[in-house]
């Protein structure tokens, strides 16, 4: 697995294997600050950006070595994902300007990591994004479908959450040539964060990770952690039970649905297709999901080691191996399968 995480002293990403009875960590790399979104880039090489509000992104030959380091302009912020044109001549990354905190799409030179242009994302604090693999209702494959979190920052404050009143959380599709906007959908509630997204191949669907702010707690606790779009619109999670109102990652079940990581319900939420509640897996601090493409197991992180998930098989625990594995480490939201 290509992952992200921290201990008590540094920030890294690396290479992290699972086997049946032990999971270590084979190589790593120290990076500033906390990193966030992963991609695995053809060539044997990796990019990796800070989580929000970041200033660099970091493209890794683990086999080598070899880093190449790339920072933000001073009135830009990475929001902590980026995205590869099926083909390899295009890399997006979601970014905030912080002069009037409107989201935009950094289009990139996938050699340098130079930015060529920039498309807005038509609303606040974009995160996740990723290209349809296949035509959803009149979108068709290849259609950039961008999570717009919504929610205003001041860039001398971090990730201070500011005005939450005028939160404005849409999902949006992009032409991936022109960037013009194609379609915007919001959720009926708008104290909910559209934030990471993941693509069921069984149904055609996207599935969306939210994260509540509602000022009363007790309602944000109740929130709903998923919503689907199925190219007509939202509909958020329906028969759930109270999860903290948050979720941390998601991934396509391998016989369709998706899977929700609530480190804060210490539960991995698993939902049909159609965003109806079809139970849980009890795990401790459970957060970065990785997904196989075809019919084998699904895998989660967490404080009680990895859990293994077979659809139709009783899930299994992966312990850390040592003293390879570094300790109290804990992973980043987002793992990516590395098969170089």
């Amino acid at each position: 697995m290509l992952a992200a995480w921290q201990t008590p002293d540094e920030h890294r990403v690396g290479l992290v294997e699972v086997a049946a009875r032990q999971w270590s960590v084979q190589r790593s790399l120290p990076v500033p600050t906390r990193a966030h979104g992963l991609l695995v880039e053809r060539g044997a090489s990796v990019l990796a950006v800070a989580r929000r509000p970041g200033d660099w992104m970091l493209r890794w030959h683990p086999t080598s070595g070899k880093t190449q380091w790339h920072w933000a302009a001073d009135d830009r912020r990475f929001n902590g994902h980026v995205l590869a044109s099926a083909d390899g001549r295009q890399l997006w990354t979601t970014e905030t300007d912080l002069d009037t905190a409107l989201g935009c799409l950094g289009l990139r030179d996938p050699k340098s990591l130079e930015k060529t242009a920039e498309w807005s994302t038509h609303g606040m604090d974009p995160h996740t994004l990723l290209a349809l693999p296949q035509a959803v209702g009149d979108y068709p494959a290849g259609t950039l479908v961008v999570a717009n979190g919504g929610i205003p920052t001041l860039p001398e404050t971090g990730r201070a959450k500011r005005a939450l009143g005028r939160m404005d959380a849409s999902l949006v599709a992009l032409n991936p040539q022109t960037g013009a906007l194609l379609g915007q959908w919001r959720l009926d509630d708008p104290w909910l964060s559209i934030r990471h997204l993941a693509w069921d191949p069984v149904t055609r669907t996207v599935g969306i990770a939210l994260q509540a702010e509602h000022p009363d707690k007790a309602t944000q606790a109740a929130a709903p952690v998923l919503a689907v779009w199925d190219g007509q619109g939202l509909r958020a999670a329906t028969r759930q039970p109270a999860l903290a109102g948050y979720g941390g990652d998601i991934c396509a079940r391998p016989g369709g649905g998706f899977v929700v990581s609530c480190p804060r319900a210490d539960a991995l939420a698993l939902f049909g297709a159609d965003a109806d509640w079809s139970g849980s897996l009890s795990h401790k601090t459970a957060y970065a999901l990785a997904a196989s493409a075809t019919a084998t197991p699904w895998w989660a992180s967490g404080d009680e080691g990895v859990l293994v998930v077979g659809e139709g098989s009783p899930p299994t625990r992966v312990a850390p191996a040592s003293p390879q594995a570094p300790p109290r480490l804990q992973f980043d939201n987002h793992w990516q399968r590395w098969t170089a």
